[in-house]
This record gives structure tokens, C-alpha cells and sequence, in this order.
């Protein structure tokens, strides 16, 4: 249930929704001054959120970590979160844009700063087919010629809270010591590393996939551009994900 409504809540999120329905709620009233007041609130929060200035000072702040560093030591496992592949019609895998995190991981093992790599991730869509992402994954660092016992693969998680129960069986399992390397995207660590630690796993986040926020501001963001509101569509889904998993 927990999942399904998460989902819904992710739709109703939507900056757009929110302009759309103020944009038909004014042409509905017939109050002339409360029409008016709609349109401009549309307008105005429209703006608000389609220029690039206020979530690139929203991402900053929510970035969890600096940028990316090296690890100073060498972990047993670095575990790295789903939803940085999909599936095409034929039910055949590729690489979307959230790559990095696949990238990132390969660099650690290949390079011994990591002993294990554990890759977490099922299939989250509400009409789930029978891909399973670290299962694919897994067919991927297998070309990439890392050892396969250096894999270990969780592949029925659909969120990022079953990620770290499911993480953590597979880890305890598998005896490998703590700290943990937790590698997910930037927008997305904050919450992943609170949930990983309240699931009582040690990780420490190693952050990948930085896109906004990174400090880079000039006066063309004050200018509407349309990737501005996906933005607010992603670091709004976290948000609301960190509080309701914070406090639930």
C-alpha cells in the first residue's frame, strides 16, 4: 500500500498540476477580482518555478556532500542503489541518464577500492514487467569482465527503503564489514543515507550524478527554462520521501 501511495503522491507533486489548476480554477470562479488573483498567482509561481536560480539554490543546499572525492580507504562493499537503467518495449535493458551511478561503482571495484560491489534494485513500476534491473546489472559487469565474486546482487527491492532492508540481509550474509561506500545519485543521498541509517546500516554516502546545484550562477537563470521544473519535480519527490521516511 505504502508503495502504491507513493506513487500517487509523486503525480500530485508536480509543479505543473499545481499551474494548471490554478490556471482552470480562475477561468472557473466568476468573481472578477478572485479570477484575477488566480491568473496572477498562476503566473507568478510559474515563474518562480520554471527559472533555473531558485532550485539550483534549493539542490546546493540539499546536496548532502562535497563533490566527489576518493574513498581513503579500501571498503568491503560499496552498495549501489537502482534506477540508473530501464527497460524498451522489447524488455531489453540500457543505461539511462542516471549512469554515473554504474560508472562510479565500476571505478571503485576495478580499481580495488572496494573489495565487494553490491547492486540494489528490482523493478519499482506500479505494472512491473519481468525485469529485474540488478539482474541486468549484474550481465553488464560480467562484460565489464569484474570478477563475480566480487558481485552481489539484491534484485526485489522497488524503493529505496526496501533497498536497505534488503541490503542488509544480503550484506550480513555475505560477512562483510562495516563501513559501507553508499553510492547513489546527489539528489538523491540525502534521503537514501537517512534511510540506510535508520535500517542501522553504516555506510558513509559517495555521492555521483551531480547535475544541480553545483554553485554555477549567472544572470540567465533568472530567465524561465522549462528543465527548471523537472528539477523542482525530482528535489520536491525527495523531499517529501525524506520527511515522511524520517518521521513515519
Amino acid at each position: 500500500m505504502y508503495f502504491v501511495l507513493s506513487k500517487v503522491l509523486l503525480f500530485l507533486l508536480s509543479p505543473l498540476l499545481w499551474v494548471f489548476i490554478l490556471m482552470v480554477t480562475a477561468f472557473a470562479v466568476k468573481r472578477r477580482p478572485l479570477k484575477r488573483r488566480l491568473f496572477m498567482g498562476a503566473v507568478i509561481l510559474l515563474y518562480v518555478l520554471s527559472i533555473p536560480l531558485f532550485i539550483n539554490l534549493f539542490a546546493h543546499a540539499w546536496s548532502l556532500s562535497p563533490p566527489l572525492a576518493k574513498p581513503s580507504k579500501v571498503y568491503s562493499c560499496a552498495i549501489v542503489l537502482g534506477g540508473f537503467s530501464s527497460v524498451n518495449k522489447q524488455g531489453q535493458g540500457f543505461f539511462n541518464g542516471a549512469a554515473d551511478r554504474f560508472i562510479e561503482g565500476v571505478k571503485l571495484v576495478s580499481t580495488g577500492e572496494i573489495s565487494h560491489i553490491l547492486i540494489s534494485g528490482g523493478n519499482g513500476s506500479l505494472k512491473p514487467s519481468k525485469f529485474k534491473e540488478a539482474n541486468w546489472v549484474y550481465t553488464q559487469l560480467r562484460i565489464l569482465k569484474i570478477p563475480d565474486t566480487s558481485i552481489l546482487i539484491e534484485s526485489n527491492s522497488r524503493n529505496t527503503i526496501e533497498n536497505a532492508e534488503f541490503s542488509k540481509v544480503i550484506l550480513q550474509r555475505a560477512g562483510l564489514k562495516p563501513p559501507y561506500l553508499l553510492v547513489t545519485s546527489d539528489f538523491h543521498m540525502r534521503r537514501a543515507y537517512m534511510i540506510f541509517k535508520k535500517e542501522g546500516l553504516d555506510v558513509e554516502p559517495y555521492p555521483c550524478d551531480f547535475g544541480l546545484g553545483q554553485g554555477n550562477y549567472s544572470v540567465e537563470d533568472l530567465l524561465p527554462d522549462g528543465s527548471s521544473l523537472g528539477g523542482w519535480n525530482l528535489y520536491l519527490k525527495e523531499l517529501v520521501g525524506y520527511l515522511v521516511d524520517k518521521y513515519k
